[in-house]
């Protein structure tokens, strides 16, 4: 095979080799790195789950506790939204203050700044304080209690009357004309409003309730007043403005992921069940109702009112209480209101609520304090609008960024029970947690990746490595074919001649010059290959002695003395060491490898301008001996200074190198160093190269 062909297949080998082991590193990191990718999304999706899965547990939550203060709340009679209540046996008459008048004000629902109550006139009162017929401090309240009492009363009114729900403190006894122009008042009063519905007493009344004024009251009661429209028009226009709020929740919900899963078929029917559970309850109630009476001869005197005594008649009447709605005023505060039928008028009763603080209380308070306060955001609606978004606060410990597909998807959604049914809690996702699992997935996917990487890495480096080994194996055949057959023609050649008597006696010992040295080298080449075939199969034996360091340059001069005169160069030996020092050393191996880096000196350097080759030695500061073999050729280039010393590696190109050899002196001088654990290294000096061998002494 010519050398052209020879090239054409290294190249082909090397390239064609990249390709294979390029296509079976896809065929195995592509699967992998797909399920790897499969096994990450689905522990994503897990995360999500999870995820959905603590939101609905922690809206069940939040909708129980509310369930469970609104029941206290449906629960309270009539009577407990007047300042006194009737307990025990009717005759008894025994009266007490309502539990609604406690103060600071107390509930079961947070938030609650006072309860009110609207009777068929519209006329406000509330439990904080009694009538003007009962006087205050007879019931133990005191003229600073009493004040701060009054206060709140006044606030409440406020704040209804600047919704149009009552009549301004200066307007009680006339409607207000702001009421009537309200838009869309006429229809809510006409169409909109519940119808008053007649409850027959269940005991006769006194002759105070047929008086011609009830007589009068309960004829007006036909048509709602002003205050019973408003609070009907607040209740219709929460009722149209949740169902579209649903129908635009049940679309968003469609587009959520887990839509299927966050409100199911069996969760409506369990919301209608409670809807229907909450219905029309009638009682039997006793109310105290006050009459003054003055003490005789001060009927008109300051003394004589402020002696007043209340005396209570106890009234048994049954009342027929609807379910407690929730309405959201203009000012932003919640209501929360009920009808009530007696004696064929209808009352409202109900609590005014701070927004925030009942937000703050039943909702953020459990999400702040629930693992999806890290992952999600959850957002509070009322009829559709926003009330407040409550942001997450970041998780421990999280995937380096949600997805975008999966960014502010709604986890959850879901509507209170009634009566907070208008208000709506969304769970989006912010940043998933970590699920079970994913740093194992993480680990295993590193290790995978550096094990197939880091194999296909050293496994083409190991097949390129024999492949040039076996280009360079190819190469030291050719070589040593070369090295043998050239100088055995000439031997053959000039004892032929010599034997033929065709050379006279000034050529004869020129002839025989030259078969000696023929023969020199083709015994160094034949030392060479047995010495590396031994040290291959570690069967060389090295006996390290101490040996002066005088013999030893005197030992190598002996051998390369001819072989320097021949190639035209000078040899010179410089001792730096003291007479007596020695080397622990192999004689034998010692001179092969510096025959064989002399050898490499007179190749290298034959076109030097110095024709010089320098042995030196000299100590070490470590205590060590360095022996040196110096040229003047060219020097090695930098980027082959490791590799020279590798078996069967030639610096020149096989097509153009001018210098013989087979590529194995070199490696057979670093294997010897090893052997009697010496040291072989080369540096560049200027000009020529400088092969130094550090032994001990």
């Amino acid at each position: 095979m010519n050398a052209p062909s020879r090239m054409w297949r290294k190249h082909f080998d090397e390239r064609g080799l990249r390709w294979l082991f390029g296509a079976f590193f896809l065929a195995l990191a592509v699967p992998a790195a797909l399920l790897v990718a499969q096994a990450y999304g689905q522990l994503k999706w897990e995360a999500l789950r999870t995820t959905q899965l603590a939101a609905e547990e922690l809206a069940a939550r939040i909708d129980a506790q509310l369930v469970t203060a609104v029941a206290g709340e449906d629960a309270r009679s009539f009577g407990d939204y007047s300042f006194l209540v009737v307990t025990g046996d009717a005759a008894a008459n025994f009266v007490q203050r309502s539990p609604l008048s406690a103060f600071p004000v107390a509930s079961s629902v947070p938030g609650v700044l006072g309860y009110f109550q609207l009777d068929a006139a519209g006329k406000l009162s509330t439990p904080l304080l009694p009538g003007p017929e009962v006087a205050p401090a007879s019931y133990g309240i005191g003229a600073e209690e009493q004040a701060a009492r009054a206060a709140r009363i006044a606030e409440l009114r406020a704040v209804l009357a600047q919704n149009h729900l009552v009549r301004p403190a200066r307007d009680e006894g006339a409607p207000p004309p702001a009421l009537a122009d309200k838009p869309g008042f006429g229809n809510l009063v006409s169409g909109g409003g519940a119808a008053p519905r007649a409850v027959a007493p269940a005991a006769p009344p006194p002759a105070a309730a047929t008086s011609a004024a009830a007589t009068s009251a309960s004829a007006s009661a036909s048509a709602p007043t002003d205050a019973q429209a408003a609070f009907d028009q607040l209740a219709a226009g929460a009722l149209s403005k949740a169902r579209a709020a649903n129908a635009a929740g049940a679309a968003e919900e469609q587009r959520s992921v887990t839509a299927e899963k966050s409100n199911p078929p069996e969760r409506q029917q369990r919301a209608d069940t409670k809807d229907s559970e909450r219905r029309t309850r009638v009682e039997q109630a006793l109310a105290p109702e006050p009459k003054v009476v003055a003490p005789q001869g001060e009927a008109d005197s300051t003394q004589a009112k402020a002696k007043a005594k209340a005396e209570l008649d106890i009234r048994t009447f049954a009342s027929e209480i609807d379910p407690l709605e929730l309405g959201m005023l203009d000012t932003g505060h919640f209501v929360l209101f009920r009808n009530v039928w007696r004696d064929g008028q209808r009352y409202i009763q109900g609590a005014l609520l701070d927004r925030a603080a009942f937000l703050a209380s039943t909702v953020e308070a459990p999400y702040r304090t629930s693992a999806v306060a890290g992952v999600t955001d959850l957002a509070i609606a009322h009829q559709g609008r926003t009330l407040a978004v409550l942001s997450a606060g970041g998780a421990p410990a999280s995937y380096a960024s949600t997805p975008q597909e999966l960014a502010g998807t709604v986890v959850h959604r879901t509507r209170l029970s009634p009566p907070f049914g208008d208000l709506e809690i969304a769970f989006s996702v912010n940043a998933l947690p970590r699920a079970p699992g994913t740093t194992l997935l993480i680990w295993v996917s590193v290790t995978l990746a550096v094990v197939l990487i880091g194999g296909f890495l050293l496994m083409y480096r190991f097949a390129a490595g024999q492949l040039r080994l076996a280009r360079q194996q190819q190469d030291f055949v050719s070589a040593v074919s070369h090295e043998l057959k050239t100088p055995l023609t000439s031997i053959r050649m000039y004892g032929e001649m010599l034997k033929a008597g065709w050379a006279d006696e000034a050529k004869k010992q020129t002839y025989y010059d030259y078969i000696q040295s023929e023969s020199e080298r083709l015994s160094r080449l034949i030392d060479n290959v047995l010495q590396l075939a031994r040290l291959t199969r570690s069967s060389q034996r090295i006996d390290a002695k101490s040996v002066l360091v005088t013999e030893l340059l005197d030992l190598v001069r002996s051998k390369v003395a001819t072989q320097v005169e021949r190639a035209g160069f000078e040899l010179r030996v410089r001792n730096d060491t003291p007479a007596e020092t020695a080397a622990v050393v192999d004689a034998d191996c010692f001179a092969q490898i510096f025959i064989n880096l002399v050898d490499n000196a007179l190749k290298f350097s034959a076109g030097a301008d110095v024709k010089v080759v320098e042995l030196a030695c000299r100590s070490e500061p470590d205590g060590s001996l360095l022996f040196t073999v110096r040229d003047f050729g060219p020097g090695v280039p930098k980027a082959q200074m490791k590799k020279i010393f590798e078996l069967f590696y030639r610096a020149e190109n096989e097509l153009t190198r001018e210098t013989v050899g087979t590529g194995i002196g070199l490696a057979l001088v670093r294997q010897l160093a090893m052997a009697m654990n010496a040291r072989i290294d080369v540096r560049n000096c200027e000009p020529g190269a400088e092969f130094r061998l550090s032994v001990r002494s």
